[in-house]
């Protein structure tokens, strides 16, 4: 009889020690955070994901949790050359280790090569999956060539006539300069 697991609770000592795997395809209106970053409402895209889980012997000898995570949505994030909906590729491919408690995680964290969480027998799965894609968004997503050209300009008409009609303030310390003696003080007084 095949165990079947849920995302939202999977028990993570089962998961793997059965080396299961898991796969949908969400919509990514489900995933709330990752729909706040987005730069307009994607009803139509999707999370799709695979969670595949495996044990392996640890140092002491004992079988240790692990899973491989791949996911990955197209969505839409603001471009910050033209500021429109530029779609944007997040892509996770990723293995955790489970260890027993957040002291070993904190305690083996720097060693280790794959990323550590804390076994769980309510482990959500989907949460685990929305942090991952949410760390894939680039800093500055951009088109590779803009649909409309970029405005270059930082300013408009009436920004540039404001500082065109302030006095420059070198042009004083010019004319203080310039003054000869007998304008100020005189040599020797």
């Amino acid at each position: 009889m095949k165990r079947e697991f849920a995302p939202e609770r999977l028990n993570v000592p089962a998961f793997t020690a059965a080396a299961a795997t898991l796969d949908a395809a969400d919509p990514v209106p489900d995933y709330e955070r990752l729909v706040a970053e987005l730069a307009a409402p994607a009803p139509e895209a999707v999370v799709r994901w695979e969670a595949s889980g495996e044990e392996r012997p640890g140092a002491d000898g004992k079988p240790t949790p692990w899973m491989h995570l791949e996911a990955e949505a197209t969505v839409p994030l603001v471009c910050q050359r033209c500021l429109a909906p530029v779609e944007t590729l997040l892509s996770v491919d990723r293995w955790f280790r489970f260890v027993a408690d957040e002291a070993t995680a904190e305690a083996e964290d720097e060693e280790a090569d794959e990323d550590l969480l804390v076994v769980s027998r309510d482990f959500d799965l989907r949460t685990l999956i929305e942090d991952e894609l949410l760390m894939e968004i680039p800093v500055m997503p951009v088109h590779d060539i803009c649909p409309a050209p970029v405005r270059l300009s930082s300013s408009d008409e009436d920004f540039k006539a404001a500082g065109e009609a302030k006095p420059n303030p070198f042009a004083a310390l010019e004319a203080l300069r310039s003054r000869t003696p007998k304008d100020g003080l005189e040599e020797g007084k």
